[in-house]
């Protein structure tokens, strides 16, 4: 198929999406691997797999005799406080284990992670999983640890996740505990708006009102230019708008109702309200360097970068004001409507201490470690409105009782569902908006393209 050929020919020269399916080979899973797998399924409630007590056998005990060291995978550790502090505050109560982080990047964690656990070593014993389409890819390779006896032996209490925990369940197993939450809202440079003389974006504005903010808002040209806005290259940056009002999500049979979408996006770059996709992607741009460096007015991201900017200010980076608004929603949808994803950690299947794994995972996913995270700025997998409020009273949180009521929301839908497929469908989504968006293809040949290709993944 010529158009293939084309995508094909057009990717290889463009840097890969910064949401990359992971990667590693399922086909030669180890003897071990599978034992500890199996193994699982057959225990009684009241205890953890036979096979992970196994492997804990040498070192259940070892915390009375030494130090022992637990490995944990995070991205972008030096820049989001969001893993470190749990880290630091498992290490205060547990003196005697020394957590190693194996930081990677966010554009390569996933393809990294799986290669390392295509090995099926030790390292690392814990998980942070960067997206719940991963998650889904690790359990059907059995690279994830079961955690349901672990759960029932300590009578762990689920309902305080509200039900995501629920929702983390593949297969009618658990393998993973909410740890972080986090939906979208708008960023806006209070600085830039007040030099403007343009009131503030509001909690209760549409994307048609956006749009319009986008344009008064963009100023200058060359190096000094300030963009209205600015759109990530994620191809969620167009999508989450298409699948905010609960009608659809990304895995659908038409993906007709995504064209007035990226028509609205391709307007505003066409018309230089946000910066162009392929310079964003050719000279590897990060969003938050732009929004950092005062070169947008806006920027539709999600909550976790809350915590990015309150550190930056704490550390001197950055010192304009800025505050945040409620995501802007459809003509036809309430204020209140966003999007988002939970951030899972697990345990690996080929750890060799699954008893002190389970008692990380579980303190970073509790309540103490909550609170602990809210202080941070980090919205937590245990929704509550004592965190809100610890997250509002920071000192570097923005003034403002407008800010405190952005994050408030209604209805919230997940970026994509828990689907076999998922990350598939996300290589064709990425491979498909890249395309869009640097004008190789028009939105009517986008669709069609996602559309078929859709179908073939799903058997349709």
């Amino acid at each position: 198929m010529k158009k293939r050929q084309f995508v094909a020919a057009m990717m290889a020269g463009m840097m890969a999406c910064s949401l990359l399916t992971a990667c590693g080979d399922s086909s030669s899973q180890s003897q071990d691997s599978q034992s500890t797998s199996s193994s699982s399924d057959t225990q009684k409630a009241d205890q953890p797999s036979t096979a992970a007590e196994d492997k804990a056998a040498d070192s259940g005990d070892s915390a009375q005799e030494g130090t022992q060291e637990l490995s944990v995978t995070t991205w972008d550790n030096e820049s989001s406080p969001q893993f470190q502090a749990i880290v630091d505050a498992y290490e205060e109560k547990n003196p005697n284990v020394k957590i190693k982080i194996i930081d990677t990047s966010a554009d390569e964690y996933n393809n990294s992670l799986g290669i390392s656990l295509s090995a099926a070593q030790p390292d690392p014993d814990v998980i942070w999983v960067k997206d719940m389409g991963s998650m889904l890819q690790m359990a059907d390779k059995e690279q994830l640890l079961p955690i349901d006896d672990f759960i029932a032996r300590d009578s762990l209490d689920l309902s305080i996740y509200k039900g995501a925990a629920e929702q983390l369940m593949y297969n009618d197993k658990s393998y993973a505990l909410p740890y972080r939450n986090d939906w979208y809202v708008l960023y806006y440079n209070k600085d830039l708006f007040d030099a403007a003389g343009v009131e503030y974006p509001s909690n209760d504005m549409t994307w048609a009102e956006y749009y319009e903010l986008a344009e008064k808002m963009t100023s200058g040209d060359g190096s000094s230019k300030v963009y209205g806005s600015h759109n990530h290259t994620w191809q969620a940056l167009v999508t989450n708008w298409a699948v905010q009002d609960g009608k659809h999500t990304v895995v659908e049979k038409d993906y007709s109702f995504m064209k007035p979408w990226y028509e609205e996006c391709l307007a505003l770059q066409d018309n230089g309200y946000v910066q162009d996709y392929s310079t964003l992607k050719t000279a590897n741009i990060h969003y938050s360097s732009v929004f950092k460096n005062q070169q947008c007015a806006m920027m539709p991201m999600g909550t976790w970068f809350i915590a990015t900017m309150m550190q930056s200010q704490e550390e001197g980076e950055t010192d304009f004001n800025w505050g945040i608004a409620t995501i802007p929603h459809p003509e036809d949808t309430e204020t209140g409507y966003t999007v988002g994803a939970l951030t899972p950690i697990a345990i690996s299947a080929y750890t060799d201490q699954p008893d002190l794994a389970w008692d990380f995972v579980k303190f970073a996913s509790s309540e103490e470690a909550a609170e602990i995270l809210a202080a941070q700025g980090v919205f937590t997998g245990i929704p509550s409105e004592t965190a809100l409020q610890t997250i509002a009273s920071a000192e570097r949180f923005p003034e403002g009782e407008s800010n405190v009521e952005a994050l408030n929301y209604t209805h919230y839908s997940f970026d994509r569902p828990l689907d076999p497929q998922i990350e598939e469908i996300r290589t064709v989504l990425n491979e498909v908006h890249e395309m869009i968006l640097i004008h190789a293809y028009d939105v009517d040949e986008g669709i069609a393209e996602l559309t078929e290709r859709v179908a073939e993944i799903k058997g349709w």
